[in-house]
């Protein structure tokens, strides 16, 4: 929650993973920053990111790919 991020879920469907979450903050690379050197945050990372590949059409330097809302319903 330091990161302002709420409602965070994260799918497996065979060998594709997604993630979903809701930012509820101003400052977005401020806040991952802030994030990043937390401890637990380091140890998550080190376990996910060996299972993880991005994809290929992604920019470079990017690792994560953001996705466009196509539809949403409350």
């Amino acid at each position: 929650k330091n990161g302002n991020i709420r409602n965070y879920s994260i799918y497996l469907k065979e060998d594709l993973l997604f993630g979903y979450l809701e930012y509820h903050g101003n400052d977005f690379t401020a806040d991952m920053a802030k994030m990043a050197p937390d401890p637990k945050t380091q140890e998550w990372w080190s376990i996910m990111m060996p299972m993880q590949q991005p994809l290929t059409t992604r920019p470079p330097g990017e690792w994560w790919a953001d996705m466009e809302e196509v539809f949403h319903i409350d």
